[in-house]
């Protein structure tokens, strides 16, 4: 791999779950804390109640049933990042927030932060490898984010495991991205106004890590992993920082992602 731009230093973060509000509202946080730091943080988190997330400019208003989402007692948040819907539940979602002094190329972040996310799947057991490029990146569409991978995302036994995205702003960046346990993505078809029938025609399964180990583990196991990953591939003394030094600025911002008017701007 050729010489990595720096990052500064590395902190490690295993938050408790939280609601889907309180999650986008840390990540956007710890964005902000990059860019005034300097240092990268790793999180790994999951979420008090099943969640349906949109992307940043997927369209959602319209296409998807609230009558359904509420009888399957889902909540809903839109993510700052992009992407296409995912269904956070059973899966453990990871971030990286870091600086962009050096502005380095988005392609060479998505490389080296998904070196560390194939370091620590390797460390669980799991081989996995990045998706072959296609002739051109997906739309933002009603279409699920598992339904097929894009370049450079993390596929495993022939279907898609990790599904990331990255947004810039304010000096810094987030990626963050959902490690799939179990697959339970594809009811997301049920989801959708109207007939289930068309745009959903055909989903291909995903990958899971209850399928390629034969048992489903925790959030805290994953961490384990990712954070030995980063220790190993970016900074050997990487420390654990506490939730309760982001906590009340993110709790700050839960309001915007509470917005109905922001969740259901498209």
């Amino acid at each position: 791999m050729h010489p990595r731009r720096s990052y500064g230093r590395w902190r490690l973060l295993l938050a408790p779950p939280r609601s889907g509000a309180e999650n986008m509202a840390r990540d956007t946080a710890l964005q902000a804390r990059a860019a005034e730091t300097s240092e990268t943080v790793f999180s790994v988190y999951s979420w008090t109640r099943p969640t349906l997330s949109f992307g940043r400019h997927q369209p959602a208003s319209g296409l998807y049933d609230v009558d359904r989402i509420q009888a399957a007692g889902l909540d809903v948040v839109r993510r700052p990042t992009g992407g296409r819907a995912i269904l956070h539940n059973h899966e453990v979602t990871y971030s990286v927030t870091a600086p962009l002094a050096d502005a380095a190329p988005l392609r060479e972040t998505y490389s080296r932060i998904n070196r560390v996310l194939l370091d620590g799947l390797a460390r669980l057991g799991v081989v996995a490898g990045l998706a072959a490029p296609s002739e051109r990146a997906a739309a933002p569409s009603i279409r699920p984010c598992f339904d097929t991978p894009a370049e450079g995302e993390l596929v495993a036994d022939g279907g898609k495991l990790v599904g990331s995205a990255q947004w810039r702003d304010g000096g810094a960046l987030l990626q963050h991205g959902s490690i799939l346990v179990e697959d339970d993505q594809s009811s997301l078809p049920f989801l959708a106004a109207g007939t289930v029938n068309g745009p959903f025609d055909a989903i291909t399964q995903p990958a899971t890590l209850a399928a390629l180990l034969g048992r489903a583990p925790d959030a805290a196991e994953v961490a384990s992993a990712m954070f030995d990953a980063v220790r190993s591939l970016e900074d050997a003394e990487a420390t654990e920082l506490d939730e309760d030094e982001i906590r009340a600025e993110a709790l700050q911002r839960v309001p915007r992602f509470l917005d109905e008017e922001w969740t259901w701007r498209r």
